[in-house]
């Protein structure tokens, strides 16, 4: 059983999960930011910062600009994830877009993050139909992959996704970009109902939440609730932004607490091997 699964399979609520840039606002505050997030959440996604972020609105945008005026880069990235390792032992996601995959080397970016402890891997602009490239080196490695599905996502193209995730399944709450919203998207809810039901894979929603009012609204039917834009935002406004991380992540992870986890989906579909 992978990391992810594994949490999942002990929690009786929903999961928490905050994501950070790598490297935002510098090397060393991240990592102090990161394992903040790490001790306060339930899995950890640590974005890859990169200069064309097309699923991120403007608040994760200055975070990826503020990493990269840092000198981040990838194997920047997987080095802050390697320390982050020693010293937390939730499940730890990567997020990047293709392009730094790419100019990297896929085969070497799998292998030198599962040596890094990365457990899991999401990229936004890949959908799973593209996605050989990455979804075999993968497997060999052990990095689960975890693809999105969003409000506008077809069923075939769900299975398609479904097929091929592992660790969980990333829905994406609303048509449009990253960032706190002030209500919970009216079609959030039944995206997740749909994939819930196609997958017993948890299903986890992310792009909107930043409230623990929304948190516990979408609790109350997904596995799981990512948080990256209002937590960098609140990073942003904060004298003390590891202060700022541990407050937020304290009130989200309350909110959650009273629900309990749904039942899993009612059509198991492990991904097959590529």
């Amino acid at each position: 059983m992978s990391r992810i699964a594994a949490a999942f399979a002990r929690l009786d609520r929903p999961a928490l999960v905050p994501f950070l840039m790598a490297g935002d606002p510098d090397l060393e505050l991240s990592a102090q930011l990161l394992a903040a997030a790490a001790e306060a959440g339930d899995i950890l996604e640590v974005g890859v910062p990169f200069s064309d972020p097309i699923a991120d609105g403007p608040t994760i945008q200055r975070a990826g600009a503020r990493a990269l005026r840092a000198g981040v880069t990838v194997a920047a990235a997987l080095e802050l994830v390697a320390q982050l390792r020693d010293a937390v032992d939730r499940p730890l996601v990567l997020l990047s877009y293709a392009n730094p995959l790419l100019q990297f080397g896929v085969e070497r970016f799998c292998a030198r993050a599962r040596a890094a402890g990365v457990d899991g891997v999401v990229v936004p602009d890949l959908p799973a139909d593209e996605a050989d490239f990455l979804i075999a080196p993968a497997r060999r490695a052990g990095l689960d992959t975890i693809f999105l599905v969003a409000p506008t996502t077809s069923p075939p193209r769900l299975a398609l996704a479904v097929r091929h995730s592992r660790g969980f399944l990333y829905c994406v709450s609303l048509t449009g970009v990253t960032g706190a919203r002030d209500a919970v998207p009216p079609e959030a809810e039944a995206l997740v109902r749909r994939a819930r039901a196609a997958t017993a894979l948890p299903v986890c929603v992310g792009f909107g939440i930043a409230t623990p009012q929304q948190a516990r609204a979408l609790g109350q039917v997904a596995d799981g609730v990512i948080v990256g834009s209002a937590l960098v935002e609140a990073v942003e406004k904060a004298d003390d932004p590891v202060g700022a991380v541990r407050d937020l992540l304290g009130r989200l992870r309350d909110a959650l607490a009273s629900i309990r986890r749904a039942a899993p989906g009612v059509s198991p579909s492990p991904p097959s091997a590529r």
